[in-house]
């Protein structure tokens, strides 16, 4: 009876489980659009991401011949699997409609904009997401006003707890 109660918690704990989150990219760009994509991974790479360990600080996305690949994300080598084992920043294929994809190429191509990864996660049933947004850059001076609101955000938050 434990046994069954156990594995229960364990996938609980599993679904909507965010791998990676890169921060930095809705600091440094206005986000437009969001997709969710699927990723193909080889089982060491799903091994290394259910460890938790991964970085999409300075990947991106990058659209080729009708296919979009996630370029420069690390996701680190999964130690027991010795000769096994995948490169840690190799091009890993996204998996998207292609209705999405001819949104995407058409935003990229026309409008100046970059798809940028947002974050890496394992959806409900385990399987693991890409969330990618269309991004338009920011300058310098919109990169102070945002942190200017957020910091309003914060201070009026903190009135409103003292006063109520």
């Amino acid at each position: 009876m434990s046994s069954k109660a156990g594995g229960a918690k364990k996938r609980k704990d599993e679904s909507g489980k965010i791998v990676a989150d890169n921060r930095k990219a809705r600091h440094n760009y206005f986000i437009k659009d969001t997709y969710e994509a699927g990723i193909m991974l080889t089982g060491t790479e799903v091994k290394s991401l259910r460890t938790g360990a991964a970085s999409l600080g300075e990947s991106y996305a990058q659209i080729k011949n009708g296919e979009v690949y996630l370029i420069n994300a690390h996701i680190p080598e999964y130690l027991q699997a010795n000769r096994f084992n995948h490169a840690p920043r190799r091009p890993r294929k996204l998996l998207l409609h292609a209705r999405e994809i001819a949104k995407l190429s058409d935003a990229v191509n026309k409008q100046g904009m970059t798809v940028v990864p947002l974050r890496l996660y394992f959806n409900d049933r385990g399987i693991a997401k890409v969330e990618l947004g269309v991004a338009q850059g920011k300058k310098m001076a919109d990169k102070r006003q945002t942190e200017k609101d957020r910091s309003w955000q914060r201070d009026k938050a903190r009135l409103l707890r003292e006063k109520g």
